[in-house]
């Protein structure tokens, strides 16, 4: 608990009391797991951007154009609010997402659950979530990858790096950065 920013868990709360689910996910958890200090604290929500911006207030500005995000300001201290993503490739989330020919996603602002988000996200270890009291939960292995010193997509590597190349770097980073290997999926 010392180890979390008293900033994210602040936000986490706060949209709790008023009703939302919210979580810290991605590389802080993934960090905090490790014993690593985190350089920054995400946080994933149902409450959709303009919720969040309507509990914040002048504390919060909305920001992104492929996926729409609430920053939440603790003076220089910004903490990031996503709302849940859902597969954007269901059908009846076609008219809210946008790809290219080549799978790249354009714009993503398809909202979903704790569960699909943590499907969405690039690698399993940074797909887990915690709590305000500290339960971590897991529903992609991530676990496991830190336990393992393994890097593996969620998915199909080659889908997820063909949405968002930029993957890719991360992959090499964080295989170089954490000292973990490649899964065989994400080196072929």
């Amino acid at each position: 608990p010392r180890m979390i920013q008293r900033n994210a868990l602040t936000v986490v709360e706060k949209l709790q009391r008023q009703g939302y689910e919210a979580y810290l996910v991605g590389g802080c958890l993934r960090d905090l797991l490790l014993g690593k200090t985190p350089k920054d604290f995400d946080v994933a929500t149902n409450a959709r951007p303009e919720q969040v911006q309507k509990i914040f207030q002048r504390q919060c500005r909305l920001v992104g154009r492929r996926f729409r995000l609430a920053h939440v300001l603790f003076g220089r201290d910004v903490i990031e609010v996503a709302t849940f993503r859902a597969s954007h490739s269901d059908a009846r989330n076609a008219n809210q997402a946008k790809q290219n020919e080549q799978g790249m996603l354009l714009r993503d602002n398809v909202y979903g659950t704790l569960e699909q988000d943590a499907e969405r996200r690039d690698f399993t270890v940074n797909g887990m979530a915690m709590n305000r009291f500290g339960e971590v939960v897991d529903l992609v292995g991530g676990r496991r990858d830190i336990k393992h010193k393994t890097l593996r997509t969620i998915g199909d590597a080659q889908k997820r790096f063909e949405e968002d190349a930029l993957r890719l770097f991360r992959a090499c980073r964080f295989v170089a950065k954490l000292d973990f290997l490649p899964s065989k999926d994400l080196l072929e």
